[in-house]
């Protein structure tokens, strides 16, 4: 039994932080949540004191990518699929290490990996999988280059991972039972251009309002959900016509859009840090970046900034995602420095990483918040993270990270069991 004392709580339900309490964890849950003098800490648990830091929930962030990191062309072409494989763990665990113990892969990864989490063999947030991206001919997500090869991020690099490019209902609708047949948690559908692509623009809308419908019914046949790649508006608002529950990126929202992403109670996956990484990318490396994507990354901040700024005044539900692999993983934090620098409270930053995104994921009833019977993902941070939100942006003021109640790090003077899988 663990006992965590001495800290501020935080507990993601968004009422006041809470100091002199006691928290219980046996075995992998939370069994006792109170103040120090109602909550009897049993003979033998070990005592962690977080030292006057911040004691939260553990940080969910539901849009990355494992086996990428960094735009780099060149490097993906001399990378062979096994060793892109494996170069995935450590950025799982330098995500786990930045206080992040779940997340959504939003595709690139197949679902091998997360079962590989799931069983212990490797150290890393659990995860849910959209493994592809649908994408039609000539989109986001058609990795076929001017080159004339197909050295695409998202299909083809393992046989696991289907190809997603798919043109008219029909080949949508099979597209996407392959992807569910592959084990995936989510659709993704890419309805809008983007930045990393070769031949079309963050505005341009791709998949026809059928095709996106037919892919949102195959998918809820199985119980599953559609997220869309969306950042242009038109593409934005098909993707809401036909029933997608989570818009990733959302840079040119306008009213009416938000307006419909309020009656449809459907979520925005912000990704703030994405085009910024970009941009960091493509100076410090420029011969590396094809200057289309450098021009495009810079285009799209002002009115992706703009429209996140829209959403929140209007209540939009928000989801922390940082697209990390775009950028550097293990970073997520700056994520909720980016959130509250464009109007959000540390606050709601904090439920948008916490509470919110779980119940995006459906996984309300045992994550997301401090609670007792929910699983004991906790994480200290050494600070106040509601007066210096830029403190939980470094993974070196996280100190401890609970999964399941085991540490997956661990940088107290308290030894405690560790989580599987850790070398």
């Amino acid at each position: 039994m663990l006992a965590i004392t001495n800290g501020t709580i935080i507990d993601g339900l968004g009422g006041d932080p809470r100091t002199g309490m006691t928290l219980l964890i046996e075995n992998e849950r939370i069994t006792a949540l109170g103040r120090q003098s109602e909550v009897a800490i049993p003979r033998g648990a070990q005592v962690i004191d977080a030292m006057g830091g911040s004691i939260l929930p553990g940080l969910i962030d539901t849009h990355v990518h494992f086996t990428m990191e960094f735009p780099d062309v060149l490097r993906g072409l001399l990378t062979p699929p096994s060793l892109r494989l494996l170069l995935a763990i450590p950025r799982m665990r330098a995500t786990l290490e930045a206080g992040v113990t779940t997340v959504r892969d939003a595709a690139g990864a197949p679902a091998g990996l997360k079962m590989a989490v799931e069983r212990g063999i490797i150290a890393g947030p659990r995860m849910q999988v959209a493994i592809s991206l649908i994408s039609q001919t000539g989109g986001h997500g058609d990795g076929f280059y001017p080159c004339c090869a197909d050295i695409g991020f998202f299909g083809g690099s393992f046989t696991d991972i289907p190809n997603g490019v798919a043109d008219g209902v029909e080949e949508v609708r099979k597209a996407v039972r392959e992807v569910l047949r592959a084990g995936a948690d989510w659709i993704k559908l890419a309805t809008t251009g983007g930045v990393l692509s070769t031949s079309d623009a963050p505005t341009s809308s791709q998949l026809t309002v059928d095709e996106i419908a037919t892919a949102v019914y195959e998918a809820a046949a199985q119980e599953k959900r559609c997220m869309a790649h969306a950042q242009g508006s038109q593409g934005i608002k098909n993707a809401l016509l036909a029933g997608v529950v989570s818009i990733e990126h959302g840079v040119y929202l306008t009213e009416e859009l938000i307006d419909m992403m309020l009656k449809q109670d459907a979520y925005l996956v912000p990704t703030l840090i994405a085009p910024l990484s970009v941009i960091e990318f493509s100076q410090g490396h420029p011969d590396l970046l094809p200057p289309m994507m450098a021009i495009k990354a810079v285009s799209v901040v002002e009115a992706h900034q703009k429209s996140f700024r829209m959403a929140v005044e209007a209540g939009v539900k928000i989801a922390m995602g940082t697209d990390s692999g775009v950028g550097r993983h293990g970073e997520n934090g700056k994520e909720l420095l980016l959130m509250v620098k464009n109007g959000m409270t540390p606050m709601q930053a904090i439920q948008a990483s916490t509470a919110e995104a779980a119940q995006l994921l459906h996984l309300k009833d045992e994550l997301g918040t401090l609670e007792v019977g929910k699983l004991a993902d906790v994480i200290i941070v050494d600070g106040d993270v509601l007066n210096d939100i830029a403190s939980i942006a470094n993974p070196a003021n996280v100190k401890l990270v609970l999964k399941d109640g085991l540490a997956a790090k661990n940088m107290l003077e308290v030894p405690v069991p560790t989580l599987a899988g850790l070398a």
